[in-house]
Protein backbone atom coordinates (compact mmCIF):
# COMPACT_ATOMS: atom_id res chain seq x y z
CA UNK A 1 0.00 0.00 0.00
CA UNK A 2 1.28 3.49 -0.89
CA UNK A 3 1.12 6.67 1.15
CA UNK A 4 -2.13 7.58 2.97
CA UNK A 5 -3.89 10.95 3.24
CA UNK A 6 -6.70 12.69 5.07
CA UNK A 7 -8.15 13.93 1.79
CA UNK A 8 -7.62 12.97 -1.84
CA UNK A 9 -9.16 15.33 -4.40
CA UNK A 10 -9.61 13.90 -7.90
CA UNK A 11 -9.23 16.75 -10.39
CA UNK A 12 -7.11 19.91 -10.21
CA UNK A 13 -9.46 22.40 -11.84
CA UNK A 14 -10.64 25.50 -9.95
CA UNK A 15 -12.88 23.47 -7.64
CA UNK A 16 -10.35 20.73 -7.02
CA UNK A 17 -7.19 22.75 -6.51
CA UNK A 18 -8.93 25.33 -4.31
CA UNK A 19 -10.45 22.51 -2.25
CA UNK A 20 -7.04 20.89 -1.84
CA UNK A 21 -5.40 24.16 -0.79
CA UNK A 22 -8.15 25.00 1.72
CA UNK A 23 -8.05 21.50 3.23
CA UNK A 24 -4.28 21.81 3.62
CA UNK A 25 -4.67 25.21 5.26
CA UNK A 26 -6.99 23.57 7.77
CA UNK A 27 -4.29 21.11 8.78
CA UNK A 28 -5.18 18.06 6.72
CA UNK A 29 -2.74 15.92 4.76
CA UNK A 30 -3.90 16.37 1.18
CA UNK A 31 -3.23 14.93 -2.25
CA UNK A 32 -4.72 16.05 -5.55
CA UNK A 33 -4.93 13.74 -8.56
CA UNK A 34 -4.48 15.30 -12.01
CA UNK A 35 -3.78 13.53 -15.30
CA UNK A 36 -2.86 16.64 -17.31
CA UNK A 37 0.76 17.67 -17.53
CA UNK A 38 -0.22 20.94 -15.85
CA UNK A 39 -2.58 21.87 -13.02
CA UNK A 40 -5.65 24.09 -13.35
CA UNK A 41 -8.01 21.80 -15.25
CA UNK A 42 -10.07 22.82 -18.25
CA UNK A 43 -10.52 26.37 -16.96
CA UNK A 44 -6.87 27.38 -16.78
CA UNK A 45 -5.58 25.23 -19.64
CA UNK A 46 -8.20 25.19 -22.40
CA UNK A 47 -11.16 27.20 -21.11
CA UNK A 48 -11.66 30.36 -19.08
CA UNK A 49 -8.11 31.72 -19.08
CA UNK A 50 -7.03 31.17 -22.70
CA UNK A 51 -10.41 32.35 -24.00
CA UNK A 52 -10.14 35.56 -21.97
CA UNK A 53 -6.63 36.11 -23.30
CA UNK A 54 -7.91 35.88 -26.88
CA UNK A 55 -10.97 37.97 -26.04
CA UNK A 56 -8.71 40.73 -24.72
CA UNK A 57 -6.37 40.55 -27.71
CA UNK A 58 -9.24 40.60 -30.19
CA UNK A 59 -10.86 43.53 -28.35
CA UNK A 60 -7.60 45.46 -28.68
CA UNK A 61 -7.50 44.65 -32.39
CA UNK A 62 -11.11 45.76 -32.82
CA UNK A 63 -10.41 49.02 -31.01
CA UNK A 64 -7.38 49.75 -33.16
CA UNK A 65 -9.23 48.89 -36.37
CA UNK A 66 -12.46 50.73 -35.74
CA UNK A 67 -12.39 53.02 -32.71
CA UNK A 68 -8.95 54.55 -32.18
CA UNK A 69 -9.64 57.14 -34.86
CA UNK A 70 -12.55 58.48 -32.77
CA UNK A 71 -9.98 59.36 -30.12
CA UNK A 72 -7.65 61.05 -32.58
CA UNK A 73 -5.27 58.10 -32.70
CA UNK A 74 -3.96 56.99 -36.10
CA UNK A 75 -2.31 53.59 -36.36
CA UNK A 76 -1.50 53.43 -40.06
CA UNK A 77 -1.70 50.06 -41.76
CA UNK A 78 -3.08 47.61 -39.20
CA UNK A 79 -1.72 44.05 -39.29
CA UNK A 80 -2.70 40.88 -37.48
CA UNK A 81 0.00 38.53 -36.19
CA UNK A 82 -2.20 35.63 -35.11
CA UNK A 83 0.79 33.45 -34.23
CA UNK A 84 1.99 36.07 -31.75
CA UNK A 85 -1.54 36.47 -30.37
CA UNK A 86 -1.73 32.72 -29.81
CA UNK A 87 1.74 32.71 -28.26
CA UNK A 88 0.69 35.42 -25.81
CA UNK A 89 -2.33 33.32 -24.88
CA UNK A 90 0.05 30.45 -24.12
CA UNK A 91 2.17 32.71 -21.92
CA UNK A 92 -0.89 33.77 -19.94
CA UNK A 93 -1.94 30.15 -19.46
CA UNK A 94 1.59 29.14 -18.47
CA UNK A 95 1.81 31.82 -15.78
CA UNK A 96 -1.50 30.73 -14.29
CA UNK A 97 -0.82 26.99 -14.18
CA UNK A 98 2.64 27.54 -12.73
CA UNK A 99 0.99 29.69 -10.09
CA UNK A 100 -1.21 26.77 -9.02
CA UNK A 101 1.82 24.47 -8.85
CA UNK A 102 3.54 27.03 -6.61
CA UNK A 103 0.49 27.15 -4.33
CA UNK A 104 0.51 23.35 -4.03
CA UNK A 105 4.14 23.41 -2.93
CA UNK A 106 3.52 26.33 -0.55
CA UNK A 107 0.63 24.50 1.12
CA UNK A 108 2.27 21.05 1.00
CA UNK A 109 -0.36 19.52 -1.27
CA UNK A 110 0.90 16.35 -2.98
CA UNK A 111 0.25 16.17 -6.71
CA UNK A 112 -0.49 12.58 -7.74
CA UNK A 113 0.15 12.63 -11.48
CA UNK A 114 -2.09 10.45 -13.59
CA UNK A 115 -5.74 9.40 -13.89
CA UNK A 116 -7.49 8.60 -10.63
CA UNK A 117 -9.91 5.73 -10.05
CA UNK A 118 -11.85 4.92 -6.91
CA UNK A 119 -11.33 1.21 -6.21
CA UNK A 120 -13.27 1.22 -2.93
CA UNK A 121 -14.37 3.75 -0.30
CA UNK A 122 -11.16 5.25 1.04
CA UNK A 123 -8.97 3.94 -1.78
CA UNK A 124 -7.82 5.71 -4.95
CA UNK A 125 -5.65 4.15 -7.62
CA UNK A 126 -3.30 6.35 -9.68
CA UNK A 127 -0.98 4.88 -12.30
CA UNK A 128 -0.98 1.44 -10.66
CA UNK A 129 -0.40 2.71 -7.11
CA UNK A 130 -3.21 2.63 -4.53
CA UNK A 131 -3.52 5.38 -1.95
CA UNK A 132 -5.61 5.26 1.22
CA UNK A 133 -7.58 8.26 2.41
CA UNK A 134 -10.26 9.17 4.92
CA UNK A 135 -12.11 11.29 2.38
CA UNK A 136 -12.37 11.33 -1.42
CA UNK A 137 -13.58 14.45 -3.23
CA UNK A 138 -14.63 14.11 -6.87
CA UNK A 139 -13.85 17.34 -8.76
CA UNK A 140 -13.34 16.11 -12.31
CA UNK A 141 -15.30 18.88 -14.03
CA UNK A 142 -17.01 18.59 -17.39
CA UNK A 143 -16.43 17.98 -21.09
CA UNK A 144 -18.00 19.35 -24.27
CA UNK A 145 -21.36 17.79 -25.06
CA UNK A 146 -21.52 15.89 -28.38
CA UNK A 147 -24.14 16.26 -31.12
CA UNK A 148 -25.32 13.34 -33.21
CA UNK A 149 -24.24 13.69 -36.83
CA UNK A 150 -21.53 16.28 -36.06
CA UNK A 151 -18.17 14.55 -35.65
CA UNK A 152 -15.51 16.65 -33.93
CA UNK A 153 -11.95 16.48 -35.29
CA UNK A 154 -10.68 19.73 -33.67
CA UNK A 155 -9.63 20.96 -37.13
CA UNK A 156 -12.71 21.61 -39.25
CA UNK A 157 -15.32 20.78 -36.61
CA UNK A 158 -14.03 21.97 -33.26
CA UNK A 159 -15.04 22.28 -29.64
CA UNK A 160 -13.88 25.25 -27.58
CA UNK A 161 -10.50 23.48 -27.35
CA UNK A 162 -9.93 23.60 -31.10
CA UNK A 163 -11.49 27.04 -31.48
CA UNK A 164 -8.77 28.41 -29.19
CA UNK A 165 -6.00 26.94 -31.35
CA UNK A 166 -6.94 27.96 -34.91
CA UNK A 167 -3.87 28.90 -36.91
CA UNK A 168 -5.72 31.21 -39.30
CA UNK A 169 -8.88 33.27 -39.23
CA UNK A 170 -11.69 31.24 -40.84
CA UNK A 171 -13.60 32.86 -43.68
CA UNK A 172 -16.90 31.65 -42.25
CA UNK A 173 -17.24 30.29 -38.72
CA UNK A 174 -20.54 28.62 -37.86
CA UNK A 175 -21.25 28.24 -34.17
CA UNK A 176 -23.72 25.55 -33.11
CA UNK A 177 -25.21 26.80 -29.85
CA UNK A 178 -26.11 30.28 -28.65
CA UNK A 179 -24.70 29.91 -25.16
CA UNK A 180 -21.81 31.57 -23.36
CA UNK A 181 -18.93 29.63 -24.93
CA UNK A 182 -20.20 29.96 -28.48
CA UNK A 183 -20.87 33.69 -28.20
CA UNK A 184 -17.52 34.45 -26.58
CA UNK A 185 -15.45 32.51 -29.11
CA UNK A 186 -17.65 33.67 -31.95
CA UNK A 187 -16.88 37.23 -30.86
CA UNK A 188 -13.14 36.55 -30.91
CA UNK A 189 -13.08 35.37 -34.51
CA UNK A 190 -15.63 37.93 -35.72
CA UNK A 191 -13.38 40.73 -34.46
CA UNK A 192 -10.40 39.20 -36.21
CA UNK A 193 -12.21 39.14 -39.55
CA UNK A 194 -14.36 36.01 -39.78
CA UNK A 195 -17.97 35.96 -40.87
CA UNK A 196 -19.81 34.38 -37.95
CA UNK A 197 -23.20 32.64 -37.94
CA UNK A 198 -24.73 31.27 -34.73
CA UNK A 199 -27.31 28.48 -34.98
CA UNK A 200 -29.48 28.05 -31.88
CA UNK A 201 -32.23 25.50 -31.26
CA UNK A 202 -34.24 27.82 -28.99
CA UNK A 203 -35.86 31.14 -29.91
CA UNK A 204 -33.35 33.15 -27.83
CA UNK A 205 -29.73 33.32 -26.74
CA UNK A 206 -28.27 32.09 -23.44
CA UNK A 207 -31.12 30.16 -21.80
CA UNK A 208 -31.64 31.25 -18.20
CA UNK A 209 -30.61 34.84 -18.86
CA UNK A 210 -33.21 37.53 -18.11
CA UNK A 211 -35.37 37.74 -21.25
CA UNK A 212 -35.16 41.52 -21.71
CA UNK A 213 -31.39 41.43 -21.37
CA UNK A 214 -31.18 38.52 -23.83
CA UNK A 215 -33.14 40.39 -26.50
CA UNK A 216 -30.99 43.49 -26.18
CA UNK A 217 -27.86 41.35 -26.14
CA UNK A 218 -28.87 39.77 -29.45
CA UNK A 219 -29.42 43.23 -30.97
CA UNK A 220 -25.99 44.41 -29.85
CA UNK A 221 -24.20 41.34 -31.23
CA UNK A 222 -26.16 41.58 -34.49
CA UNK A 223 -25.06 45.19 -34.82
CA UNK A 224 -21.48 43.98 -34.45
CA UNK A 225 -21.97 41.67 -37.43
CA UNK A 226 -22.79 38.27 -35.93
CA UNK A 227 -25.66 36.56 -37.74
CA UNK A 228 -28.21 34.42 -35.92
CA UNK A 229 -30.39 31.51 -36.98
CA UNK A 230 -32.69 30.87 -34.02
CA UNK A 231 -35.24 28.06 -33.69
CA UNK A 232 -32.97 25.95 -35.90
CA UNK A 233 -31.21 22.63 -35.46
CA UNK A 234 -28.22 21.02 -37.12
CA UNK A 235 -28.98 17.48 -38.24
CA UNK A 236 -25.73 16.58 -39.94
CA UNK A 237 -22.28 17.74 -41.02
CA UNK A 238 -20.27 16.71 -44.09
CA UNK A 239 -16.57 17.52 -44.20
CA UNK A 240 -14.75 18.22 -47.44
CA UNK A 241 -11.53 19.78 -48.67
CA UNK A 242 -13.17 23.19 -48.91
CA UNK A 243 -14.86 23.14 -45.49
CA UNK A 244 -17.96 21.75 -43.84
CA UNK A 245 -21.53 21.58 -45.12
CA UNK A 246 -24.17 21.60 -42.40
CA UNK A 247 -27.73 20.36 -42.77
CA UNK A 248 -29.97 22.76 -40.86
CA UNK A 249 -33.72 22.59 -40.41
CA UNK A 250 -36.33 24.43 -38.32
CA UNK A 251 -36.45 23.21 -34.70
CA UNK A 252 -40.13 22.39 -35.10
CA UNK A 253 -39.35 20.29 -38.17
CA UNK A 254 -39.46 21.14 -41.84
CA UNK A 255 -37.29 21.44 -44.90
CA UNK A 256 -33.56 21.39 -44.31
CA UNK A 257 -31.15 23.89 -45.85
CA UNK A 258 -27.40 23.70 -46.31
CA UNK A 259 -24.95 26.12 -44.73
CA UNK A 260 -21.29 26.03 -45.70
CA UNK A 261 -18.53 26.89 -43.26
CA UNK A 262 -14.76 26.88 -43.15
CA UNK A 263 -14.84 25.92 -39.48
CA UNK A 264 -17.72 24.74 -37.28
CA UNK A 265 -17.65 25.31 -33.53
CA UNK A 266 -19.79 22.83 -31.59
CA UNK A 267 -20.82 24.58 -28.36
CA UNK A 268 -24.16 23.15 -27.26
CA UNK A 269 -23.17 22.79 -23.62
CA UNK A 270 -21.09 20.59 -21.35
CA UNK A 271 -21.62 17.29 -19.58
CA UNK A 272 -20.13 16.02 -16.30
CA UNK A 273 -16.89 14.08 -16.68
CA UNK A 274 -17.22 10.87 -14.70
CA UNK A 275 -15.79 8.27 -17.09
CA UNK A 276 -13.14 5.93 -15.69
CA UNK A 277 -13.59 7.03 -12.07
CA UNK A 278 -14.94 3.69 -10.91
CA UNK A 279 -18.15 5.21 -9.60
CA UNK A 280 -20.24 2.17 -10.52
CA UNK A 281 -17.95 -0.20 -8.66
CA UNK A 282 -17.84 2.12 -5.67
CA UNK A 283 -21.65 2.39 -5.68
CA UNK A 284 -21.78 6.16 -6.15
CA UNK A 285 -25.22 7.21 -7.38
CA UNK A 286 -25.72 9.43 -10.42
CA UNK A 287 -28.84 11.40 -11.39
CA UNK A 288 -30.75 11.23 -14.69
CA UNK A 289 -28.28 13.67 -16.31
CA UNK A 290 -25.19 11.73 -15.32
CA UNK A 291 -24.27 14.05 -12.46
CA UNK A 292 -23.08 12.79 -9.09
CA UNK A 293 -25.88 12.96 -6.51
CA UNK A 294 -24.94 14.81 -3.33
CA UNK A 295 -26.73 16.09 -0.23
CA UNK A 296 -26.56 19.61 1.20
CA UNK A 297 -23.04 18.90 2.51
CA UNK A 298 -21.69 17.60 -0.84
CA UNK A 299 -21.72 14.01 0.41
CA UNK A 300 -22.60 11.19 -1.98
CA UNK A 301 -24.56 8.12 -0.93
CA UNK A 302 -21.23 6.40 -0.14
CA UNK A 303 -19.71 7.47 3.21
CA UNK A 304 -16.41 9.29 2.79
CA UNK A 305 -16.97 10.22 -0.87
CA UNK A 306 -17.93 13.79 -1.80
CA UNK A 307 -18.34 15.71 -5.05
CA UNK A 308 -18.22 19.36 -6.15
CA UNK A 309 -18.24 21.54 -9.25
CA UNK A 310 -19.42 20.58 -12.72
CA UNK A 311 -20.00 16.93 -11.80
CA UNK A 312 -22.90 17.87 -9.48
CA UNK A 313 -26.08 19.87 -10.06
CA UNK A 314 -25.97 23.64 -10.52
CA UNK A 315 -24.37 26.09 -12.93
CA UNK A 316 -21.12 24.91 -14.52
CA UNK A 317 -19.05 27.85 -13.36
CA UNK A 318 -15.46 27.88 -12.10
CA UNK A 319 -16.26 30.20 -9.21
CA UNK A 320 -19.22 28.07 -8.13
CA UNK A 321 -16.85 25.09 -8.01
CA UNK A 322 -14.32 27.10 -5.99
CA UNK A 323 -16.94 28.05 -3.41
CA UNK A 324 -18.01 24.42 -3.11
CA UNK A 325 -14.38 23.33 -2.77
CA UNK A 326 -13.84 25.68 0.15
CA UNK A 327 -17.14 24.67 1.72
CA UNK A 328 -16.52 20.92 1.64
CA UNK A 329 -12.97 21.35 3.00
CA UNK A 330 -14.34 23.38 5.90
CA UNK A 331 -17.10 20.82 6.52
CA UNK A 332 -14.48 18.06 6.74
CA UNK A 333 -12.60 20.19 9.27
CA UNK A 334 -15.70 20.44 11.46
CA UNK A 335 -16.58 23.95 10.38
CA UNK A 336 -19.79 25.21 8.77
CA UNK A 337 -18.95 25.47 5.10
CA UNK A 338 -21.83 26.86 3.05
CA UNK A 339 -22.59 28.14 -0.46
CA UNK A 340 -25.37 30.66 -1.12
CA UNK A 341 -26.55 29.61 -4.57
CA UNK A 342 -28.78 32.68 -4.80
CA UNK A 343 -25.64 34.82 -4.93
CA UNK A 344 -23.59 33.10 -7.65
CA UNK A 345 -22.93 35.55 -10.51
CA UNK A 346 -22.73 34.55 -14.15
CA UNK A 347 -20.82 36.51 -16.79
CA UNK A 348 -20.58 36.42 -20.59
CA UNK A 349 -17.25 37.99 -21.55
CA UNK A 350 -18.24 39.42 -24.90
CA UNK A 351 -18.05 43.18 -25.38
CA UNK A 352 -20.17 44.57 -23.97
CA UNK A 353 -20.23 42.00 -21.20
CA UNK A 354 -23.36 40.50 -19.67
CA UNK A 355 -23.53 39.72 -15.96
CA UNK A 356 -26.33 38.49 -13.77
CA UNK A 357 -27.09 37.27 -10.27
CA UNK A 358 -30.22 35.98 -8.59
CA UNK A 359 -33.71 35.94 -10.02
CA UNK A 360 -34.86 36.97 -13.49
CA UNK A 361 -38.24 38.49 -14.32
CA UNK A 362 -39.26 35.11 -15.72
CA UNK A 363 -38.42 33.17 -12.55
CA UNK A 364 -40.15 35.75 -10.35
CA UNK A 365 -43.31 35.61 -12.44
CA UNK A 366 -43.25 31.82 -12.39
CA UNK A 367 -42.96 31.87 -8.58
CA UNK A 368 -45.72 34.46 -8.24
CA UNK A 369 -43.41 36.91 -6.47
CA UNK A 370 -44.46 40.56 -6.59
CA UNK A 371 -41.50 42.69 -7.61
CA UNK A 372 -40.34 46.13 -8.72
CA UNK A 373 -37.92 46.93 -11.55
CA UNK A 374 -35.31 49.67 -11.76
CA UNK A 375 -33.31 50.27 -14.97
CA UNK A 376 -30.66 52.72 -16.04
CA UNK A 377 -29.01 52.94 -19.51
CA UNK A 378 -25.29 53.42 -20.05
CA UNK A 379 -26.14 56.12 -22.61
CA UNK A 380 -26.86 58.33 -19.59
CA UNK A 381 -23.65 57.47 -17.74
CA UNK A 382 -20.85 60.02 -18.10
CA UNK A 383 -18.00 57.55 -17.77
CA UNK A 384 -19.51 55.22 -20.39
CA UNK A 385 -19.85 58.17 -22.78
CA UNK A 386 -16.20 59.10 -22.24
CA UNK A 387 -15.21 55.49 -22.94
CA UNK A 388 -17.42 55.32 -26.03
CA UNK A 389 -19.19 52.20 -24.70
CA UNK A 390 -22.81 53.14 -24.17
CA UNK A 391 -24.60 49.96 -25.25
CA UNK A 392 -26.69 48.27 -22.57
CA UNK A 393 -28.21 48.99 -19.18
CA UNK A 394 -28.38 47.96 -15.52
CA UNK A 395 -31.53 46.24 -14.29
CA UNK A 396 -32.37 45.58 -10.64
CA UNK A 397 -35.29 43.47 -9.41
CA UNK A 398 -36.50 44.06 -5.86
CA UNK A 399 -39.29 42.60 -3.73
CA UNK A 400 -42.37 44.81 -4.02
CA UNK A 401 -43.08 44.73 -0.29
CA UNK A 402 -39.64 44.58 1.37
CA UNK A 403 -37.50 46.25 -1.35
CA UNK A 404 -34.93 43.46 -0.90
CA UNK A 405 -32.76 42.94 -3.99
CA UNK A 406 -33.80 39.64 -5.60
CA UNK A 407 -31.85 39.78 -8.84
CA UNK A 408 -29.65 42.03 -10.94
CA UNK A 409 -28.68 41.99 -14.62
CA UNK A 410 -26.17 44.13 -16.47
CA UNK A 411 -25.47 44.42 -20.19
CA UNK A 412 -22.63 46.86 -20.62
CA UNK A 413 -18.95 47.70 -20.20
CA UNK A 414 -17.20 45.75 -17.42
CA UNK A 415 -20.49 44.18 -16.37
CA UNK A 416 -18.57 41.28 -14.82
CA UNK A 417 -16.92 43.69 -12.39
CA UNK A 418 -19.98 45.86 -11.76
CA UNK A 419 -22.12 42.86 -10.76
CA UNK A 420 -20.00 42.25 -7.63
CA UNK A 421 -21.69 45.10 -5.78
CA UNK A 422 -25.09 43.56 -6.41
CA UNK A 423 -23.88 40.05 -5.50
CA UNK A 424 -22.84 41.50 -2.15
CA UNK A 425 -26.22 43.22 -1.82
CA UNK A 426 -28.01 39.88 -2.26
CA UNK A 427 -25.56 38.08 0.04
CA UNK A 428 -26.24 40.52 2.87
CA UNK A 429 -29.96 40.88 2.22
CA UNK A 430 -29.71 44.53 1.19
CA UNK A 431 -32.59 46.54 -0.22
CA UNK A 432 -32.52 48.59 -3.40
CA UNK A 433 -32.67 51.62 -1.11
CA UNK A 434 -29.46 50.45 0.61
CA UNK A 435 -27.65 50.33 -2.74
CA UNK A 436 -29.11 53.69 -3.77
CA UNK A 437 -27.91 55.35 -0.54
CA UNK A 438 -24.27 54.30 -1.05
CA UNK A 439 -22.00 57.08 -2.36
CA UNK A 440 -20.57 56.06 -5.73
CA UNK A 441 -17.52 57.77 -7.20
CA UNK A 442 -18.07 60.17 -10.08
CA UNK A 443 -17.54 59.69 -12.93
CA UNK A 444 -17.68 55.90 -12.80
CA UNK A 445 -19.56 53.09 -14.48
CA UNK A 446 -20.77 52.05 -11.02
CA UNK A 447 -23.01 55.09 -10.93
CA UNK A 448 -25.31 53.22 -13.32
CA UNK A 449 -25.85 50.65 -10.55
CA UNK A 450 -26.78 53.39 -8.08
CA UNK A 451 -29.14 54.97 -10.60
CA UNK A 452 -30.84 51.64 -11.32
CA UNK A 453 -31.34 51.18 -7.58
CA UNK A 454 -32.85 54.67 -7.40
CA UNK A 455 -35.06 53.78 -10.37
CA UNK A 456 -36.61 50.90 -8.39
CA UNK A 457 -38.30 53.64 -6.37
CA UNK A 458 -38.91 55.81 -9.45
CA UNK A 459 -36.36 58.45 -8.52
CA UNK A 460 -33.37 58.04 -10.84
CA UNK A 461 -31.56 61.37 -11.11
CA UNK A 462 -30.01 61.34 -14.57
CA UNK A 463 -32.82 60.15 -16.82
Amino acid sequence: MSESFDVIVIGAGPGGYVCAIRAAQLGMKVACVEKRATLGGTCLNIGCIPSKALLQSSENYEEAAHHFADHGIGVGQLTLDLARMQARKGEVVGANVKGVEFLFKKNKVTWLKGAGRITAPGKVEVEGATYETKNIIIATGSDSAPLKGVEVDEKQIVTSTGALELEKVPGHLVVIGGGVIGLELGSVWRRLGAEVTVIEFLDRLVPGMDGEIAKQFERVLSKQGIKFKLKSKVTGATKGKDGVTLAVEPAAGGTAEEIKADVVLLAIGRRPYVEGLGLDAAGVALDERGRVKVDGHFATNVPGIYAIGDVIAGPMLAHKAEEEGVAVAEILAGQHGHVNYAAIPGVVYTWPEVASVGETEETLKEAGTAYKVGKFPFTANGRARAMGTTDGFVKILADKETDRVLGAHILGPDAGTLIAELVMAIEFGASAEDVARICHAHPSLNEAVKEAALAVDGRALHI
